[in-house]
């Protein structure tokens, strides 16, 4: 439609469904609700016209020839109208956290029994990317924690990438990224020099 902006906006945020793309001249913006069940908003706009959406499944929909119009969707007939779009949508990311003994770049037995379910996991999502952080506890000094947590982050890549789930489905070795943040983004804040068996950790990131 001539004069019609927004759709950047309504596909970076990726809150808002958009349709009538295809059937030209007719624009049409629905706010979806988030997952976690926090608020979003997104704003469209057609000519002179900007409206805001601010709660779930409000609806512009936008004509030519006719003023544009904003009221509130039947959840049940979005879900059926669209069930194509719902259906190739990406899988949710998940997260995963395996811990680690003090001082040592080994896993703890506890975390060594829960990896078969991060195997499964990401075994399931074939197309996904995944990013696996190392982090330390705050002992010691700043270089010798990033090397640690790196190292400890190499290793969670290798036992993926030597798991017979990996290999059957053939992951490439790009798809893995490795970060090592060492005594930095604590998931236990504390001072310097503690000892904290939760932050010495590894994050997976399934996306």
């Amino acid at each position: 439609m001539p004069g019609w902006r927004g759709l950047a906006l309504v596909c970076t945020a990726a809150v808002a469904l958009l349709a009538g793309c295809a059937a030209p001249p007719r624009v049409e913006v629905v706010l979806l609700p988030q997952e976690d069940g926090s608020s979003s908003a997104v704003q469209v706009t057609s000519g002179a016209a900007t409206q805001k959406l601010a709660h779930p499944y409000q609806r512009f929909v936008a004509t030519t020839g006719q003023r544009p119009k904003v009221d509130d969707a039947d959840p049940a007939q979005i879900a059926q109208a669209y069930k194509p779009i719902f259906d190739v949508r990406p899988p949710k990311p998940q997260r995963f956290v395996v811990y680690f003994n003090r001082a040592e770049a080994g896993l703890t037995a506890e975390s060594q029994a829960s990896f078969i379910h991060i195997f499964e996991s990401a075994a399931q999502h074939p197309g996904a990317d995944i990013i696996v952080t190392g982090h330390t506890d705050t002992v010691g000094d700043v270089q010798s924690n990033d090397q640690l947590s790196l190292q400890r982050a190499e290793l969670v890549r290798t036992m993926l990438m030597q798991s017979q789930l990996f290999v059957m489905h053939q992951v490439p070795l790009q798809r893995i990224e490795v970060v090592g943040r060492g005594k930095r983004s604590l998931a236990i804040p504390t001072a310097d020099d503690v000892d904290e068996p939760r932050n010495r950790r590894v994050e997976i990131l399934l996306r």
